[in-house]
């Protein structure tokens, strides 16, 4: 239920809708600045990614060839640059505040590559995070992989090469989370535990939110930051249309109780690959680790987990990084759902309606950017000078066109070939070349068929051919595109 505080409780200066990192990090950074601020969302965060990622510090780690082959992900990966150098400063001001578990858990990440992906996408992607490790001038250094410490994988799996960056650490979320929370409080922040229906509007002002109890939240400002959910709030308003669409990168976790009870120091994982953010274990502390994580788009965020993804993250970790996990103990399955949209980017500031924002979109990095992005949103919200240029990624816009539509069918056809041999798939030698000659001009008709114009990312245009709901989800938003140029 509500928290109610009588009837001056319930008009704020600001109402920020979301409480997963994002959400939390803005309300705490305004309450610290003196706003009073509602913040929306159920106790348990049914729909959040922040209570099932694994909280990798890192820009680096999740660096792919994708990426950087455009203007906007380049910018995207200098956003996690200048997050990565906030967190000291910001995990310390947190601990100054209030007491509670320790939320830094990993030293370091180490990157592997094993022997299980393909050169397409595993080999491009660990020689193009060297290459900007080298282009920014950040450290990192070469391990031999028999000197690995912890990993110990099954024969045809094996590490190949690796290596370690020292700077991009990892923090446990659920920690994060309970002190974000607690120091919002402290700090004189009012929690509303209800469900946000709908966002309050009179011509083009937003005025408030409509609880899912019914009740009505006056509010000076109201910013949207709850992560794949945003899209209900947003259908709500004159405005949603002409802001890229929002659906789910669902995706399972899980907590392990080691049997020997043991855990590495840093995280270990392996480059991005199969429409995903590569296999990666995250100590935890007191002999646990954090495995993770799938990914599955879906048009509707999803609370609880398939068979299927629990058993392939499962199998992944035991046969990758440690065959010594097989006999211990699945302490927690997670599902969480990251905020994706239809072009693959953020959705960042001003929400086209006055006193609206919107703060989502961040898929796999929010977060990571949280320290970032809540100082700047909050000095944008208080008429304040930004220090960092989030012009690109404006909400109300024409979807980012990052890649031509002959390097998304590419990429296309690369995952899915690469999620066949991370499965183990049995197929004559040449039937590879077959299997991608017949797949590249499937795909290149369905793009065409989708839309003659626009190209979603790769995995959009990889789900639309699966799901006629997303295919429908991106003919009517691109409609109003052209509708509203």
């Amino acid at each position: 239920m509500s928290v109610r505080q009588g009837a001056e409780s319930r008009s704020f200066d600001v109402l920020v809708v979301g409480n997963g990192a994002l959400g939390l990090s803005l309300a705490l950074v305004l309450t610290r600045r003196g706003q009073r601020v509602g913040l929306l969302g159920q106790p348990h965060r049914p729909w959040a990614g922040s209570t099932a990622a694994g909280a990798m510090l890192g820009s680096f780690g999740e660096v792919t060839t994708s990426l950087v082959a455009s203007q906007y992900g380049r910018q995207k990966l200098e956003l996690g640059m200048k997050a990565t150098a906030m967190w000291p400063e910001w995990l310390a001001a947190l601990e100054a505040e209030v007491s509670g578990a320790d939320i830094k858990t990993a030293e370091g990440t180490t990157v592997i590559l094993n022997a299980i992906g393909t050169s397409e996408i595993d080999d491009a992607n660990f020689a193009v995070i060297r290459e900007e490790l080298n282009r920014y001038e950040q450290p990192f250094e070469d391990i031999d992989p028999v000197d690995l410490d912890w990993v110990d994988a099954e024969p045809i799996s094996r590490p190949l090469r690796a290596f370690q960056i020292p700077n991009e650490h990892a923090v446990n979320s659920a920690a994060l989370l309970e002190r974000l929370e607690a120091a919002f409080v402290k700090t004189g922040g009012t929690l509303v535990t209800e469900l946000a229906a709908e966002v309050t509007h009179t011509g083009d002002q937003v005025t408030g939110v409509t609880l899912a109890n019914g009740e009505r939240l006056t509010a000076g400002q109201v910013v949207l930051a709850a992560g794949a959910r945003t899209q209900k709030l947003l259908d709500t308003l004159p405005v949603g249309p002409r802001i890229p669409r929002l659906v789910s990168g669902y995706g399972v976790s899980a907590l392990m109780r080691t049997a020997d009870g043991t855990a590495p120091r840093s995280v270990i994982r392996t480059p991005n690959r199969s429409f995903a953010c590569g296999l990666h274990v995250v100590p935890r502390g007191e002999g646990q680790v954090y495995l993770g994580a799938t990914n599955i788009l879906s048009p509707e965020p999803r609370v609880d987990p398939e068979m299927r993804d629990l058993v392939f993250l499962l199998q992944c970790a035991h046969r990758q990084v440690r065959r010594g996990l097989w006999d211990s103990e699945v302490a927690k399955v997670q599902v969480g759902n990251r905020p994706v949209s239809v072009d693959g980017f953020p959705l960042l500031g001003e929400g086209g309606m006055e006193n609206l924002w919107i703060m989502t979109g961040t898929y796999r990095d929010g977060l990571h950017l949280s320290p970032l992005l809540s100082q700047e949103i909050a000095a944008r919200m208080l008429g304040e000078e930004p220090t960092v240029d989030l012009d690109t990624f404006t909400p109300v816009r024409q979807p980012l066109q990052a890649w031509t539509r002959e390097q998304v069918i590419q990429d296309v056809v690369d995952h899915t070939i690469g999620i066949g041999y991370e499965q183990d798939w049995t197929i004559p030698v040449d039937w590879h070349g077959w299997i991608e000659k017949d797949l590249r001009p499937a795909t290149a008709a369905w793009a065409e068929e989708l839309d003659a114009e626009f190209t979603p990312p790769a995995e959009l245009l990889f789900l639309s051919r699966l799901s006629p709901e997303v295919a429908t989800l991106l003919r009517d938003y691109y409609a109003v595109c052209r509708k509203n140029r």
